[in-house]
């Protein structure tokens, strides 16, 4: 499984990636949790507001830092 967290690096967007490594241990999952950055790929999600997050290319989030337990759960949903 592979998790993107979307933006470009801003604090909240190193937030939205520090949680899903918290939600990664939570779920007990061993997913792949990968930055993307670039402004036209993150645009090639539909995402107009960062940071972001999706998993399997699914946008879960736009604009807002979900918690751990958050993503954990779409983690959990996706396996």
């Amino acid at each position: 499984m592979k998790i993107q967290v979307l933006g470009t690096g801003c604090p909240k967007c190193k937030k939205v990636f520090k949680n899903a490594e918290k939600a990664v241990e939570i779920s007990g999952s061993n997913a792949e949790i990968v930055k993307v950055e670039d402004v036209n790929k993150i645009m090639d999600y539909g995402v107009m507001i960062t940071p972001a997050l999706a998993i399997e290319g699914d946008v879960k989030i736009s604009g807002k830092v979900p918690s751990p337990e958050q993503i954990a759960g779409w983690i959990n949903e996706k396996s």
